[in-house]
């Protein structure tokens, strides 16, 4: 039986051997997809025609800095105590510095935050903790939220209450095909987004705009079987979604996580950050969960000063590395004021966000290349 690196060097070397005669800009959007490519140097064996570019895939790069403020507000509140997805607990917020800016820092002024691993923490804390109130901090893309979802529909202890922040994948890819300058010529679409979700909700890309794309799993030999589709359609004209991770997605998705997101969440427009509002790109509770909304049940302060609300920190581009238009290390900040030990943007915090992946596999130096398009 063929192994995943035999599978991997057969695949790259069709790759190779295809006459690739212009640049093809593919765009990948999944953290996931993105730290399999940085980790197994998948740039570099490439084809230089082939340009990969890492897209809008860390639900934690772009959770408003609102919602964050929030969070935080919510943990030095006597008698609360916020539960969240570890990677939001180091992320800041457009705060002064004499504020704690982040859920660690807050933590650390006394505050209370404790780290979960998934909504079943959540649940079981607020179990634990019948004294307090417990807010589930829920940020993250359908996969994370089907979960919660899933959460709601069961009877929950009476003191659990969720700061939702969750968003769909595909509109912000919509918005940037609906773009003058999208920046890309194909697509490799998130395997488990299309799991939950079905592969359907992508056709958009090639029966609209007429790009090549393909729906990919997470090894090396997945990755650049979906590569190698994109590849040979952008060759041949012609534009199709294929789907490259039939084990896993199939058609409709996840019948029962779908029901779970209809008849627990509303889809609204969203706020992304650094990027602006996106319509139907949010999720919010449904009316009949009310007393589920951190957001209804608790009285948040909303300071009218805080004119950076939405924005990155100053001189972060991370929402130019998030929309692909420029490398991560072409970023201003990046490997000086900004590295995983001393995060100053959310996209060197989280595990899925691009500039902490191309940290972590090596390049910690900034590009000498300007920041234009990527």
């Amino acid at each position: 039986m063929t192994d995943q690196p035999d599978r991997a060097r057969n695949w790259l070397d069709r790759i190779r051997k295809l006459p690739i005669d212009r640049p093809m800009r593919i765009m990948n959007v999944c953290g996931g997809h993105e730290r399999t490519i940085a980790m197994a140097g998948l740039r570099s064996a490439l084809p230089p025609q082939v340009q990969l570019i890492a897209g809008p895939g860390c639900p934690v790069c772009i959770c408003p800095e609102e919602d964050i403020h929030d969070a935080i507000f919510l943990s030095l509140r006597a008698g609360v105590t916020v539960v969240a997805f570890g990677d939001m607990l180091r992320v800041p917020a457009n705060l002064p510095k004499s504020q704690p800016r982040t859920l660690d820092q807050a933590r650390a002024a006394g505050g209370h935050v404790r780290p979960i691993a998934s909504p079943t923490d959540a649940i079981r804390i607020a179990r634990d903790r019948p004294d307090q109130q417990i807010v589930f901090f829920a940020a993250g893309f359908e996969t994370t939220t089907a979960p919660v979802a899933g959460m709601l529909a069961h009877e929950l202890p009476p003191n659990l209450s969720i700061l939702l922040s969750a968003r769909l994948t595909w509109p912000a890819v919509a918005m940037l095909l609906d773009s003058d300058s999208p920046g890309f010529d194909g697509l490799i679409a998130p395997g488990h987004v299309a799991a939950v979700m079905g592969p359907e909700e992508w056709r958009f890309v090639s029966q609209r705009h007429g790009l090549a794309s393909a729906i990919a799993g997470f090894s090396p030999d997945g990755l650049l079987s979906a590569l190698h589709a994109v590849i040979m359609q952008l060759l041949e004209g012609r534009a199709a979604l294929e789907n490259r991770y039939e084990r896993v997605v199939r058609p409709g998705g996840n019948p029962t996580a779908r029901r779970l997101i209809d008849e627990m969440l509303d889809i609204t427009e969203a706020n992304w950050r650094g990027i602006g509002t996106i319509a139907r790109s949010g999720f919010a509770l449904k009316p009949h969960l009310v007393d589920r909304d951190a957001r209804r049940k608790f009285e948040i302060e909303s300071d009218s000063g805080r004119k950076r609300a939405g924005e990155m920190p100053v001189g972060c581009d991370c929402a130019k590395v998030v929309l692909g238009k420029i490398k991560p290390d072409q970023c201003r900040l990046y490997a000086k004021a900004c590295t995983p030990r001393e995060p100053v943007g959310p996209c060197m915090v989280s595990d899925e966000g691009a500039c902490h992946i191309w940290w972590a596999s090596g390049v910690r130096t900034q590009s000498s290349e300007p920041a234009a398009a990527a």
